[in-house]
């Protein structure tokens, strides 16, 4: 990926995980941009088809596109920052992120998004006054 895609991806992440908002400044090491649609699955390397994601939430979500909806049994698309409006999906319950529809049920189960250690780094964060974003 050339630098200026990369550079134009994370200005408009704001330099924030696109999936569970955890601030790159939080981390040590530079965020990698995620193919939304894994390039396995013929995932284009374009602006519209890349986001920021955190270590942990790019790790998990692998070439995932979707899960299986525990309550139904039915196949459900995981968030994608390009289609989705975060907010429709997604509400904060203090460091924990809680699903308000089934897509945000399972990026949250598949990404680990509330796997103890990502709850204890952004509880640090809101106890310094920096999380969430805005």
């Amino acid at each position: 990926m050339d630098a200026a895609l990369d550079r134009r991806v994370r200005e408009r992440a704001n330099d924030c995980c696109e999936y569970c908002r955890l601030p790159q400044s939080a981390y040590k090491f530079r965020f990698p941009v995620d193919h939304i649609i894994a390039r396995q699955h013929a995932g284009e390397t374009t602006f519209g088809n890349l986001c920021l994601a955190c270590p942990r939430c790019n790790a998990s979500k692998g070439p995932n596109i979707a899960s299986v909806n525990s309550d139904t049994g039915k196949i459900v698309s995981l968030f994608n920052p390009r289609r989705h409006k975060w907010r429709a999906h997604f509400t904060w319950a203090g460091p924990g992120l809680q699903g308000k529809t089934a897509i945000g049920r399972a990026t949250i189960a598949i990404l680990a998004i509330n796997h103890p250690a990502a709850i204890a780094v952004r509880q640090a964060l809101l106890d310094e006054g920096v999380f969430p974003p805005g």
